[in-house]
């Protein structure tokens, strides 16, 4: 496989991501759909190569067993990331390849990073979901859709008070805010209402990203268009002057929230390079949501396939500890395996000796062969893999190959992982040889599921939320404990008198560390989690304390990745990564 990837070194090298996925030869999604059972009249067409799915599958696929569950995640990444949604996608297309009939299922790619620093979310190389420009854009207008009911709820608001303010909302304790989904720093913090009283009540409030809306984390823990309806009303927009929560089924506003989100609750089907199938569906964040897509989008594909490939945000003390906690438990679907990614040069870093910055060239350090960096820096894989057997869950090493890695360093990675209770370790190269690339860790992925499943929750939700918060933060982070401020203690109290206290805890923190501090690599220790503050997201059904300064509306960096992106001469998309 590495022969393969250095014979194809020159040819990448001349291609982007975007040229290898315009070079592809696409099925028409019917035939995708046919291919893992789906029948026409349970489409929705979307052009020639993406269709929503209609939910009523489920009614005629309910007596069909589930498929086997494999969730990919990844260690404390750097700011390059680790490749792994390009693992998740080549993992899926190789599971296929050695007769597993495999759907992938991923979320959708934010206009925020898109046209910003990070880039888009189809995955790179051989190794993407195409078409690639309709899955990093606008799709089948699914976050446009969350943003129009996010606002809509927003205008409701300011209108109540515009009118008199029956419902005696008190302005300061409002915390619905606005969202688009395009990284705006300006619009962080506003005033709104200026020009007098027939333009409305002046106050202060900002913009989000659309992916950091609760409408758009409710979209993925939703199983079905009633619950839908019932968690768009559960949402608390603030408080009563005598600390009651205001929801939007109290503003007369859910329904119509509802209404227009009866598409964007249908999963949207496309496929990769290898025309294997891929579910699409929500995208919320990973910092401040729990990072991952729809319960829906598992749930039909687990009825139609022999496993599901799905994939949380950041590392697996993110994404994947929100999937196991949050996800799971409202889906109730229990996960076979686990598979974390990780890289050479993350490890390197993880050692303390080089550090990674992005949009500059990485150290000469990372690049050459450093078996000492490797194994001091291998206390964070070991941590996450530490983690994912807290849950009882088998767990596959993959190590996304590069051309500057050597065997030495991959072997030496094998043997740490196996030490530390992976069921194993395996080189991937599906970046430059696709499917092919991941046979050996579709292997081993398999074998993995077959194991008997010992899977179980962290904590209980009928603990309180000191007792939940503690768990989290010394079990998975490693800490020493947390210490909650009093701003942080007041608002417990008000959730448990309000019986808002037994939900799942959404930890908002970095995703560079292990910790709260990002500074702290490896595998931190003796360290207090700090408590800043603890939001409420009752549609969604979980609270999330927040770790930091969290920003849940990015900036653009001096050179945005949007000022390469235009139209030819042909009307064909270039510069999109």
């Amino acid at each position: 496989m590495f022969k393969d990837i250095l014979s194809q070194k020159g040819v990448l090298a001349m291609m982007t991501d975007l040229e290898i996925a315009q070079a592809a030869e696409l099925k028409p999604i019917q035939e995708i759909a046919k291919d893992i059972g789906l029948k026409e009249d349970e489409l929705e067409l979307y052009g020639k190569y993406k269709a929503k799915v209609v939910l009523g599958v489920q009614d005629r696929l309910h007596t069909q067993p589930n498929g086997k569950y494999i969730d990919v995640t990844a260690i404390t990444p750097t700011p390059l990331g680790e490749g792994k949604t390009v693992t998740t996608i080549g993992l899926s297309m190789a599971l296929n390849r050695i007769g597993k009939k495999t759907i992938t299922a991923i979320r959708q790619s934010s206009m925020g990073p898109t046209f910003g620093i990070k880039g888009g979310a189809a995955g790179g190389g051989y190794s993407q979901v195409v078409p690639m420009e309709d899955f990093n854009l606008h799709l089948t207008g699914d976050i446009h859709a969350v943003g129009v009911a996010h606002n809509l709820l927003a205008a409701f608001i300011d209108n109540s008070l515009q009118k008199k303010n029956p419902l005696n909302i008190d302005p300061f304790s409002i915390t619905w805010r606005r969202v688009v989904d395009i990284s705006d720093r300006a619009l962080r913090n506003i005033v709104i209402g200026l020009g007098g009283k027939i333009d409305g009540v002046p106050r202060e409030t900002g913009f989000d990203i659309t992916v950091a809306s609760e409408v758009m984390a409710i979209l993925a823990l939703t199983t079905g268009l009633k619950d839908l309806r019932k968690r768009l009303g559960k949402i608390i927009i603030g408080y009563t002057g005598d600390a009651k929560p205001v929801t939007a089924e109290d503003l007369k506003c859910a329904g119509a929230m509802t209404v227009l989100m009866k598409d964007a609750i249908k999963p949207t089907l496309m496929q990769t390079l290898e025309n294997t199938p891929v579910f699409v569906h929500a995208g919320p964040f990973a910092n401040i949501a729990h990072g991952n897509s729809s319960i829906l989008a598992d749930k039909i594909g687990l009825k139609l396939a022999d496993y599901v490939v799905t994939e949380s945000g950041f590392g697996a003390d993110c994404g994947a500890e929100k999937f196991l906690n949050i996800k799971c438990r409202y889906s109730k679907l229990v996960p076979d395996a686990a598979v974390i990614v990780c890289t050479v040069r993350a490890l390197k870093m993880h050692s303390g000796d080089f550090t990674v910055v992005a949009g500059k060239p990485l150290s000469e350090g990372l690049i050459k062969e450093n078996l000492d960096a490797v194994e001091r820096g291998a206390c964070n894989l070991k941590k996450h893999i530490e983690n994912m057997k807290l849950f009882g869950i088998p767990v596959v090493v993959a190590v996304n190959r590069f051309t500057t890695d050597t065997d030495k360093e991959i072997e030496l990675i094998r043997n740490i992982a196996k030490r530390a209770g992976a069921e194993d370790a395996v080189e991937s190269t599906v970046w430059a040889d696709g499917g092919k690339g991941g046979e050996e860790l579709a292997e081993k992925v398999v074998e993995a599921a077959e194991k008997p499943s010992e899977f179980k929750f962290l904590y209980d939700v009928e603990q309180s939320i000191e007792e939940k918060m503690t768990i989290i933060a010394k079990k998975i982070y490693g800490a020493d404990g947390i210490d909650i401020s009093p701003v942080v203690r007041k608002k417990i109290r008000m959730y448990e008198e309000n019986g808002l206290d037994k939900l799942p805890i959404c930890m908002a923190k970095t995703h560079l560390s292990l910790s709260h501090d990002p500074k702290l690599k490896g595998r931190p220790k003796n360290f207090i989690v700090p408590i800043k503050d603890i939001r409420l997201s009752a549609g969604a059904g979980f609270l999330y304390p927040l770790l930091g300064d969290m920003r849940t509306m990015p900036g653009l960096p001096t050179t945005p990745a949007g000022t390469k992106v235009d139209i030819d001469s042909t009307g064909k998309t270039v510069g999109l990564f």
